[in-house]
């Protein structure tokens, strides 16, 4: 079961662009799919340091446009920048958490790990193939479940998504069809569905939508309490969204030895993962315009690796293992600097 708990005062992180940070704040920008956890985090960072997380969750397309434009101090996305690409606007990338995209459901009578869904089977239905709910399709995945005639109504991102990323991934490396028809980015031109800004706008367009079908990162499951589906996974088995189906898609993966560490982490191998499991990343200037901003931005996200693991842990996460937080650490001092050439996280030190 996913561990969830309801987020307090979780709008107190997200201010327009249009009012601009104090100089002890931290300005960010980007995917819903971490907000989560991140207002956890700032909410209680600001509590024992002063300092206030300004973050917009607008999603990643928009995130990462507004950290190439210099408009935030960081940006965020489950869908990691190319070596080239970071190259070209000056960019460093580091991993955060890893979590999980889930497939929700409102169908009557269908309880949380009730349906049973493949690749494929996902594939035609986000395909606008598999147009109802007792199709022959998923009766053969789902021999012993009462489904109705009921027609599906699909959900999905309407907006640039890190979520729709690491969605869309999964199905192009499961369908041969989504990879020739749709592929994979932050935003598709979807088949089918009913389009709803950030992961917040597909839960609640799902939970308020009989018949239908959505996908969400899995922090956002339980709190508009929402019917999620199990997955079979690389291995033929399946598999519920849990904090330790996640861990297990995550166990092989080679963070420091991936350039920009750009793990994907779905479709992996493995009896106990989850297909669809993704890294958050953060995206910073080598050389921010705001070095002060860039220090206090590097000092939180420390001290979230130091001490908000049990936080993300409650919320549903995989916090980041200890070497790969010394990796990170590394380039931080290594890369991250200031116009006359000086680390930035080693002055914070």
């Amino acid at each position: 079961m996913i561990i969830v708990r309801a987020l307090t005062a979780a709008a107190s992180f997200t201010v327009s662009a249009a009012i601009p940070a104090v100089a002890a704040d931290i300005s960010g920008a980007g995917a819903t799919f971490p907000y989560p956890i991140y207002a956890k985090w700032g909410e209680t960072y600001k509590k024992e340091t002063g300092v206030t997380l300004r973050y917009q969750p607008i999603g990643s397309g928009d995130g990462i446009q507004q950290i190439q434009d210099k408009e935030v101090t960081f940006g965020t996305s489950e869908m990691p920048l190319k070596v080239e690409d970071l190259g070209a606007h000056g960019l460093v990338q580091f991993p955060t958490l890893v979590g999980g995209v889930v497939p929700v459901v409102n169908v009557e009578g269908v309880k949380s790990g009730d349906l049973v869904l493949d690749g494929p089977t996902l594939a035609r239905i986000f395909l606008g193939e598999i147009k109802s709910w007792n199709d022959a399709a998923i009766r053969k995945l789902n021999p012993k479940l009462k489904l109705p005639s009921q027609p599906i109504a699909v959900v999905h991102r309407s907006d640039g998504s890190g979520t729709t990323f690491a969605f869309t991934d999964y199905l192009a490396k499961v369908s041969v069809d989504w990879k020739s028809k749709v592929g994979s980015i932050t935003s598709v031109d979807w088949p089918t569905g009913i389009g709803a800004k950030g992961n917040d706008g597909v839960a609640a367009t799902v939970a308020r939508t009989k018949g239908s079908i959505g996908y969400v990162e899995s922090a956002h499951v339980r709190p508009h309490r929402l019917t999620y589906a199990k997955l079979v996974n690389r291995d033929g088995k399946a598999v519920a969204p849990t904090i330790a189906a996640f861990t297990a898609a995550a166990a092989g993966a080679n963070w420091d030895g991936t350039p920009g560490f750009g793990v994907i982490l779905t479709d992996q191998a493995g009896a106990e993962a989850w297909p669809v499991t993704s890294a958050t990343f953060v995206l910073m200037h080598k050389q921010p315009i705001d070095p002060n901003a860039a220090r206090e931005a590097l000092k939180f996200f420390a001290w979230a690796y130091t001490k908000g693991g049990k936080m993300a842990e409650e919320l549903g996460y995989v916090p980041m293992p200890p070497n790969v937080i010394a990796a990170i650490e590394k380039l931080w001092a290594s890369e991250i600097k200031d116009a006359s050439g000086k680390p930035i996280f080693a002055a914070s030190r």
